[in-house]
């Protein structure tokens, strides 16, 4: 699939996700001739009906299936949301809300383009201790087909907390390391949050966790051969859970200690 392609789908994506409903479904269904897929598909309506994260992703899933099995279908999708979903956005969120803010932030400038399909952000200190870690969720985004990327792996503008912004806006989901209790990645993940990403919390030890996001599910992990080796099999089902355009993973089989809700 070429990158064109998959920024229409992407934008097609964001627009269903806002507004769609199962009577929508239906009705493109018929049109496109993918009735069946669509209701086949897993999990696509019931995310849709439980608000469910993983939602955005199902949409996406099944938009491309659409596509690859007709073509033609894309044209029809899209003529189908321009006459009952009239007006132009650009969707950066990773999951849908009952509402929807326009803001204009002071400190950034909103960057040109889209919220690219294969790209992980990872917020976590550069310090050369934590190479190896970043090797680990490296090995993770690459199993699932995904590619991850620190601020300091891009070099594009002349202030780094512009660059963190930029990587965070382009991103789909994004892994924080909040080992060490460090101030940048506090702050970071409230842009995250912000943006409407996935974000998926890692730590050396809970107690590193701010209390007000303990109750997320973080993958708790060791800074040795196999707590990493641990690490990458379970940040590599969470990407799974959460990303669009990678196949669903199995049932999460983490053990007790690694995945430690509040």
């Amino acid at each position: 699939m070429d990158t064109a392609l998959g920024n229409r789908l992407i934008e097609l994506r964001a627009r269903i996700v806002e507004a769609f409903d199962a009577g929508n479904w239906e009705e493109l269904g018929l049109l496109t001739g993918a009735s069946g897929l669509i209701a086949r598909h897993p999990r696509l309506l019931r995310s849709l009906s439980w608000g469910d994260e993983d939602y955005a992703g199902n949409v996406l899933t099944v938009l491309r299936r659409i596509v690859e099995q007709d073509p033609r279908t894309l044209a029809v999708i899209e003529s189908y949301l321009a006459d009952h979903f009239p007006g132009d956005s650009t969707y950066v969120s990773a999951k849908p809300a009952e509402r929807r803010i326009t803001f204009s932030p002071y400190v950034f400038q909103v960057p040109d383009g889209y919220v690219e399909l294969d790209m992980v952000a990872v917020m976590m200190p550069f310090t050369m201790e934590f190479r190896a870690i970043y090797d680990a969720i490296t090995r993770a985004t690459s199993e699932c087909g995904l590619r991850s990327l620190r601020a300091d792996d891009i070099w594009e503008d002349s202030t780094i907390v512009q660059d963190i912004f930029n990587l965070i806006f382009r991103a789909q989901v994004v892994v924080v390391d909040f080992t060490g209790k460090n101030p940048n990645v506090m702050y970071e993940t409230g842009i995250a949050h912000t943006l409407g990403k996935h974000v998926v919390p890692i730590a050396q030890t809970l107690d590193d966790v701010p209390f007000d996001m303990r109750h997320h599910r973080v993958l708790k992990y060791l800074p040795n051969a196999e707590g990493l080796t641990k690490l990458s099999s379970n940040l590599a089902t969470k990407l799974r859970q959460v990303s669009v355009g990678t196949p669903a993973s199995p049932a999460p089989t983490m053990d007790q200690e690694d995945a430690l809700p509040s």
